[in-house]
């Protein structure tokens, strides 16, 4: 009974907000009524059914990381296509990148022969740990409107919603409404926020529940262990790679150092009438190299 409780203390506390985690537990069969609650909170419409296009164990997820984006794509009842993905660090390009994935989507989902009205809707949830926006607002949706004309929306098939994290724990928000009470529990960092939750949403309540179970897994923790080894080595080979690209501008520049010196040297001997055979004696260059530096 000490060991497991030894154990249990020293294992790292997982949350939803390991991008692991997140897609193994929402992918998770039996799961989809915590996803469908998580997503009618936010798009803000009944979600009859839903479908994740792969359900994945941890050791999948954890072969597959390596360092590439790992999304959560579901099919709702209504034919919409929702990717969620979950960013902990800023990587720089979410934005540009996220309109190369959307398009892509709707291509791979565009069946031959059908009307282009009838195209698949795309919507995008990003769940950041980090304030990519400097306005004061934690969620954010798109709309496409025209320049001159702001206020006519167009009709677009593409939407993102963005939810920064480090600003939901900054506000007070309002913990009645449902979207709060998921990023609550999803950011894992205020227990009170999370325990009234828990106490205003039966399913929430539920959700926390099955996540403790999940995350203080054997498998779960283990991973965890193998993510932080896989930084660390991904560190390890960056830094590597940095050394060698430094040895590398050394060399090209001590190079370039030595070709200066040996133009200024012919310079100087072709000033006093150092013949090419005389140079080439003392320089211990090739005629070409000379006939080369002098060019230069």
């Amino acid at each position: 009974m000490t060991e497991k409780l030894q154990n249990k203390k020293s294992s790292k506390k997982l949350s939803l907000k390991n991008d692991i985690i997140f897609k193994a537990f929402f992918s998770k069969k039996g799961n989809e009524k915590y996803l469908i609650d998580f997503l009618e909170s936010i798009l803000k419409k009944e979600i009859t059914s839903v479908k994740v296009k792969e359900e994945v164990n941890l050791e999948q997820l954890s072969k597959r990381k390596k360092g590439g984006r790992l999304d959560l794509q579901a099919f709702l009842d209504d034919g919409m296509i929702v990717n969620i993905e979950m960013q902990m660090k800023d990587l720089k390009n979410i934005e540009q990148r996220n309109d190369i994935y959307e398009a892509k989507t709707i291509s791979r989902n565009f069946q031959r022969g059908k009307d282009y009205k009838d195209a698949t809707e795309v919507v995008s949830i990003y769940i950041l740990d980090y304030n990519l926006f400097g306005f004061d607002e934690y969620i954010l949706d798109t709309v496409k409107v025209l320049n001159n004309h702001r206020d006519y929306q167009i009709n677009s098939i593409m939407k993102e919603y963005y939810i920064q994290l480090p600003k939901f724990r900054k506000s007070n928000p309002d913990m009645n409404n449902k979207l709060n009470q998921w990023l609550a529990l999803i950011d894992g960092e205020d227990r009170g926020k999370i325990e009234m939750a828990k106490e205003k949403n039966e399913i929430i309540n539920d959700a926390a529940d099955e996540i403790g179970y999940f995350t203080e897994s054997e498998e779960a923790q283990y991973l965890e262990d193998m993510r932080v080894l896989w930084e660390c080595d991904r560190i390890s080979e960056m830094n590597y790679e940095k050394g060698i690209a430094r040895e590398e501008g050394l060399k090209e520049g001590l190079k370039e150092a030595e070709k200066r010196r040996n133009i200024e040297i012919i310079k100087e001997m072709r000033k006093k009438d150092f013949s090419t055979e005389l140079i080439i004696e003392i320089t211990k260059l090739t005629k070409e190299e000379i006939e080369e530096l002098e060019k230069q």
